[in-house]
């Protein structure tokens, strides 16, 4: 028997066997006890598996309402308010591991828990019994797929439309092996673009889709880079819109633009993207938004890697950071650091790589607000914003 720890950041619950080794296990919560797990991951000095049998429960476990919930949202066994207690006490935890004392954030959500997901990736299961094809995900831990009859994270109009589209690939007696994933993605007007992705073929352009955030509209393609969560994001953007404190606003990993575009359309604005995609979008939504010219504009879009154009880092700006998982690049905190701008808006994926990049920072800058929002409801994943002041 185990028993859990707590959670970690990645989502699971950690335990200590008889021999001292470390095990990682999903579908836990802390306190409870594990009689039974099956391990997916073996590694010298640490395991990393699922619990099959509980015996002793926490009061904060809930019954999950999917049942291949461990392959899309872990976290579906955990009453939603604990949560939210549980991503905060993780966001202060992982500034604390680089030294940074914060005292516990603001949790923003707004309570839509399931059916908030706006894009999702299907695998395809060939039922050799029925000889048809149905939706699947990969198991957790493994490559096997799990067939699956309903899905509570999506928006409805997604999982209807996958329906459809499996029901039109049996009609016409398709396999499952000629495909690699069908990828669909709902604007939040309930129209669904996307499709098939077939085996050792390029991905084929989807329409672009339309949305709203704080009044101005964005194109955006179905397969690129568009926030999940759009409500809770607007959340983000109304605080983030507080904090553009000068005329110059500098924004680094832009996508489509939803950032700088939303907060200060007015301002001397700089967007820099390194996807050719998105910038292509970028370019269409500074246009709708701002009647972008080139030779005429407030506003400069730059197709390079943010780490490239360190020359666009000023003192009298704004920096709105919004970077990958991995984070920034060391230079680039360089340069922020000898540049001093008078803010630094940074909004992270990862508070991980977030808390080691402000650890830094914080030689020139203090942290001046510190605000965490759930975007992926019954997942581990946190979003996180922190304003940097210049000190």
């Amino acid at each position: 028997m185990l028993k859990v720890d707590k959670i970690i950041p990645g989502g699971q619950g950690i335990c200590t066997n008889e021999d001292g080794k470390k095990i990682f296990l999903w579908n836990t919560l802390p306190g409870e006890i594990v009689e039974d797990y099956l391990i997916t991951k073996n590694k010298n000095s640490y395991s990393e598996g699922i619990a099959q049998f509980v015996i002793e429960p926490s009061c904060y476990r809930v019954e999950p309402l999917d049942e291949c919930y461990l392959s899309t949202s872990p976290w579906q066994i955990i009453d939603y308010k604990y949560e939210l207690k549980l991503k905060q006490e993780l966001v202060v935890e992982l500034f604390r591991e680089h030294y940074i004392d914060i005292p516990t954030p603001d949790i923003y959500t707004d309570f839509k828990d399931y059916h908030y997901r706006n894009k999702m990736e299907y695998a395809l299961y060939w039922d050799h019994e029925s000889e048809q094809i149905k939706l699947a995900f990969h198991q957790r831990g493994s490559h096997r797929k799990y067939p699956i009859t309903k899905s509570s994270i999506e928006r409805p109009e997604i999982f209807t439309a996958a329906t459809r589209i499996i029901q039109e690939l049996n009609s016409r007696g398709e396999e499952a092996r000629k495909y690699q994933s069908l990828l669909l993605r709902c604007n939040q007007f309930g129209e669904v673009s996307g499709g098939l992705y077939e085996n050792h073929q390029p991905h084929p352009t989807f329409p672009s889709l339309t949305d709203k955030l704080l009044g101005y509209t964005y194109s955006y393609s179905p397969n690129g880079f568009f926030q999940i969560n759009l409500p809770v994001y607007e959340m983000v953007l109304k605080e983030i819109q507080n904090h553009i404190s000068t005329d110059e606003v500098l924004d680094l990993y832009a996508g489509v633009g939803t950032i700088g575009l939303s907060v200060a359309p007015t301002k001397k604005l700089t967007l820099v993207e390194v996807d050719k995609y998105s910038f292509g979008e970028l370019k269409e939504n500074c246009k709708r938004i701002s009647n972008y010219k080139p030779e005429n504009s407030n506003i400069l879009v730059t197709l390079a890697k943010s780490e490239e154009v360190l020359d666009y880092v000023k003192t009298d700006q704004t920096v709105i950071l919004d970077p990958p998982r991995s984070g920034c690049e060391r230079r680039l905190i360089t340069q922020l650091n000898k540049m001093k701008p008078a803010t630094i808006i940074y909004l992270s994926c990862n508070p991980a790589t977030q808390a080691r990049d402000i650890k830094i920072l914080l030689e020139n800058y203090q942290i001046k607000t510190v605000k965490t929002y759930n975007f992926f409801p019954h997942t581990p994943h946190i979003e996180n914003l922190v304003i940097l002041q210049k000190s």
